[in-house]
């Protein structure tokens, strides 16, 4: 049975009590908190930073993954690196070398995932599978939460996933946007092996419940995969 991995996405806590919200994901066995920052120019929106990163890796041992949904990726690695990010997420689609920022984060120690928006290619990301470490497929586009899963997405995943298989790679393949209990079993079937979950995940009381029942969806289409 492949199993999924759940990253809470922290930006749809409730930032002002941030220490409670980490902890209530801890106590629901999520298994990574999902840091989304924004700089306003590669996404029309901000949200987040260092501090943020900084502040979440002194109250959890969850692994924190940094999605940066910025311009200049590897101008800002090392701070968000040094804050305290155990997977570093760049987009191919920012203005950096994709393949040198992928490095230069791996030499700090530090895994490194590369973002595709819905309307890239996944082709276009064949040349740095060899290196990232997990590739992530944007299901809404980024910079705004609330908006719908583009089920178009999965087409993607299940070429990525027939890409890994070929050329014997071991990437992680993880979907973020839109990602409920509906669309969770979509996601597993198509080749995820990892969803970013947001409000459907902070909205309820018992968080717990909510892993519960997204792993029993997962688990419904991954028990023969």
């Amino acid at each position: 049975m492949r199993t999924v991995r759940l990253a809470a996405s922290i930006l749809a806590a409730n930032l002002g009590q941030l220490e409670q919200e980490v902890k209530r994901m801890e106590a629901a066995q999520v298994d990574a908190i999902h840091i989304d920052v924004m700089d306003g120019h590669f996404v029309p929106n901000f949200a987040l930073g260092a501090d943020i990163v900084q502040a979440i890796r002194k109250m959890t041992r969850l692994p924190i993954e940094v999605h940066l949904m910025i311009q200049q990726p590897d101008r800002y690695a090392r701070i968000f690196v040094e804050a305290g990010a155990d997977l570093l997420i760049v987009h191919l689609e920012a203005y950096h070398d994709s393949r040198r920022t992928i490095a230069l984060v791996q030499e700090m120690g530090c895994r490194c995932g590369i973002a595709i928006n819905p309307m890239t290619l996944v082709e276009n990301a064949y040349s740095l599978l060899t290196k990232a470490d997990q590739l992530l497929c944007m299901s809404v586009n980024p910079g705004f939460m609330g908006q719908p899963f583009i089920i178009e997405v999965l087409e993607k995943v299940r070429t990525a996933q027939a890409y890994r298989d070929k050329n014997h790679l071991q990437f992680d393949i993880s979907v973020d946007g839109g990602v409920s209990d509906e669309t969770i079993g979509p996601c597993i079937t198509a080749g995820a092996s990892q969803v970013v979950i947001g409000r459907p995940l902070f909205i309820p009381k018992d968080a717990g419940e909510t892993t519960r029942l997204l792993r029993a969806r997962a688990n419904e289409v991954g028990a023969g995969g």
